[in-house]
């Protein structure tokens, strides 16, 4: 749970009008241990208000595309999502149970990637480094 991100803040700093809808996805996504999927995101959401699903995913790809929210690859077609890196939250690898379907942010330093020695042998630019982990969670071994 993040006590220390401003979701309205956030929205007007991507300058997007800080809406009660976006506001209120930020908040689940930010105020949640672990990435989350849409359909998570929207059930969460209807039990505190009504919303449209659509509008959910319309916000999601909106958050996205300013850089407020990272969309995690499943393995899938699907998704999850978590806050994107900003001054509260740094980037960190995921581990994702393939039996269950949770993905879990794991420390920051349980996988470290050197970014200079990468940016040193590819020649192009590099926007985002995503790195998961798959297996199979202590839950779903029991």
């Amino acid at each position: 749970m993040c006590h220390q991100c401003n979701y309205e803040s956030l929205l007007t700093e991507a300058k997007l009008g800080p809406t009660e809808n976006r506001r209120r996805v930020l908040e689940v996504i930010g105020n949640n241990r672990f990435p989350l999927s849409a359909g998570d995101v929207y059930q969460t959401l209807e039990r505190t208000g009504s919303i449209n699903r659509v509008t959910v995913y319309r916000i999601l790809d909106l958050l996205v595309d300013h850089g407020l929210v990272e969309r995690i690859s499943t393995g899938g077609r699907a998704f999850c999502y978590g806050m994107a890196p900003n001054e509260n939250h740094r980037p960190h690898p995921h581990f994702y149970c393939k039996r269950c379907g949770r993905m879990d942010c794991l420390s920051p330093e349980s996988l470290t990637i050197d970014i200079d020695a990468l940016l040193q042998t590819f020649p192009g630019r590099i926007d985002k480094v995503e790195v998961r982990v798959d297996g199979v969670c202590k839950d779903c071994l029991k």
